[in-house]
């Protein structure tokens, strides 16, 4: 997946071979933002433009901009699968959020 980041936010971006454009998406939020450019440059402009519209936007409303995470995960999962990596982060001797932390990170880097 090819992405652009600008102030903390991250897109992903695609080639549209019927306009000949490329099109980007912001990822992790619940508002939609898109943008387009038909070169690299015009593309990380028009990110640029889309991510200070929206925070401006916010700011008009008086509204706090999402964020694309606020480092607070929660997750339910069966508790054998809970049981396990408890031990394997006990094993590695690590608190079970450090070892999740590590092994998220290393599957989202992947």
């Amino acid at each position: 997946m090819n992405t652009m980041t600008y102030k903390g936010y991250t897109a992903r971006i695609e080639f549209d071979e019927r306009d000949n454009i490329f099109v980007g998406r912001v990822l992790g939020l619940r508002s939609i933002i898109s943008f387009h450019g038909e070169t690299v440059d015009e593309l990380r402009q028009a990110m640029a433009d889309a991510i200070d519209d929206f925070l401006a936007d916010c700011k008009e409303r008086g509204v706090k901009p999402e964020k694309p995470a606020s480092g607070k995960l929660m997750l339910r999962v069966p508790p054998e699968v809970h049981g396990a990596a408890l031990v394997a982060a006990q094993a590695a001797g690590k608190s079970l959020n450090q070892w999740a932390t590590e092994v998220i990170q290393e599957a989202a880097h992947a």
